[in-house]
Order: structure tokens, then C-alpha cells, then sequence
């Protein structure tokens, strides 16, 4: 074979740390949340008095967003390279499409959130209390509250059912995605608090391939050792 097909039969794969891009989406969108959280009152409809005092700790909460966006990518292609040959297509056109749709979303509501505070900042005395203000500030909370928490249910139900068709996971953390996926497309708007399931869980898969990847031979080392019994 010559060295230019060689080269072009070797398959590129994530590296065996890749996983900590889950852990470092878990660890921005949940710090994201806890700012927003301190900073804006949960009920949709008010004034919007935490602009005067809060909107630095919302700014910066807004900030961590794409960066956990772009760490989420990262997961699904941890996701997709650990399926690797077993990835079906059915699934995986759900699996893709949830996962880009809840980051579509997120994105979406931290904009109209990030929009209000320019809003203020241009003109603080006429957006406080406005018809402006109200609609903007509800159509955040409903896109992220109601749509992207649905989709993001959609996700782990996939994932989890790849799970137990391939074994890529672990079967106890499939049956806790059905669990906690059931629980964010049935919940309410108004339960405190549900927001964190979703983060949470890819935070537990992240670790769990993390310590997988590292406890099993480097495909170098392993190489080596068929070489060497050969």
C-alpha cells in the first residue's frame, strides 16, 4: 500500500479527553443560570427593575452562552464518534436535529434577554414597563422555559435509546435519561429549578466516557501490544 493511501485509511478520532467539552457546556450553562437566576425574578410578567441594579450579572451570565453552545457541539460529536459504525440513521436525524434545535433556542432567548439590555441602555426611562419590554422579556422566557427544555428532553430520550440499542452508555444512565427526559416534557414552566436537569445529565456522561476513555489502552499502546505478540 502506498504511504499516501495509508494515510488516507486512517481514521480521525476525537481525542480520548474530548469528553471534558460536555463537562465544560455543564459548567457554563449551569453558571449561566445561577447568574440569571440571582439577577431576574422568575415571574415572566415583571417590570424589569433588576435592568437598574442586575444587568452586569445578566450581561456576563449572557456572555457564557456561546461558549457553552460551542462546548455542547463538541458533546454531540463526543456522542457521535463514541457510536461510531452502530449510529443509525433514524436516530441520529433526531439525536442531530434536537440537539442544534436546543442550542438554536438557547441562543435565541439569550438574545432577546441581551437585546432588552441594549434597549435600556439607549433608553432606560421609556422600556420599564413597556408593551415592549413585557412582550420581549415573556418571549424569552417562554423559548427557553417551554420549547428549548422540550427539545432538550428530545435529545436525551434519543441518546438514551441509543444507548441501550448499542451499549456505547451505561444502562443505568439511559434509564435515568428516560426518567428525567419524561420529567422536563411533562413539567411546568413554573417548577424551580428544572432548568439544571438538562446540564446536569450530560455533566454525567461526560464524566462517565471521561473515565472510561482513560481507563482503556491509547490506540498507540494498544497497537504496540498487538505488534509485539504478533
Amino acid at each position: 500500500m502506498k504511504p499516501e493511501e495509508s494515510l488516507t485509511a486512517v481514521r480521525l478520532r476525537a481525542p480520548r479527553a474530548a469528553a471534558i467539552a460536555g463537562i465544560l457546556f455543564a459548567v457554563l450553562l449551569m453558571t449561566s443560570f445561577w447568574l440569571i437566576r440571582l439577577a431576574v425574578p422568575a415571574d415572566p410578567l415583571e417590570a424589569g427593575a433588576w435592568l437598574q441594579t442586575r444587568a452586569n450579572t445578566v450581561a456576563l451570565a449572557l456572555n457564557l452562552v456561546p461558549f457553552a453552545g460551542i462546548a455542547f457541539l463538541w458533546f454531540i460529536g463526543v456522542l457521535r464518534d463514541r457510536l461510531d459504525e452502530r449510529e443509525d440513521r433514524f436516530f441520529a436525524t433526531v439525536f442531530i436535529g434536537s440537539g442544534l434545535l436546543f442550542l438554536a433556542m438557547l441562543f435565541m432567548s439569550a438574545a432577546m434577554a441581551g437585546g432588552l439590555i441594549i434597549a435600556y441602555t439607549a433608553d432606560s426611562s421609556r422600556l420599564l414597563g413597556s408593551p415592549s419590554f413585557t412582550s420581549a422579556r415573556a418571549i424569552a422566557y417562554e423559548i427557553m422555559n417551554i420549547y428549548a427544555i422540550k427539545m432538550a428532553g428530545v435529545f436525551m430520550i434519543v441518546t438514551s435509546t441509543l444507548a441501550l440499542r448499542t451499549g456505547f452508555l451505561a444502562r443505568w444512565i439511559a434509564f435515568l435519561g428516560f426518567a428525567v427526559a419524561l420529567l422536563l416534557l411533562l413539567s411546568s414552566r413554573h417548577i424551580e429549578g428544572i432548568l439544571l436537569a438538562f446540564p446536569l445529565w450530560v455533566l454525567l456522561i461526560s464524566v462517565y466516557i471521561l473515565i472510561d476513555n482513560l481507563r482503556q489502552p491509547s490506540p498507540a499502546a494498544a497497537t504496540s501490544e498487538k505488534e509485539r505478540h504478533e
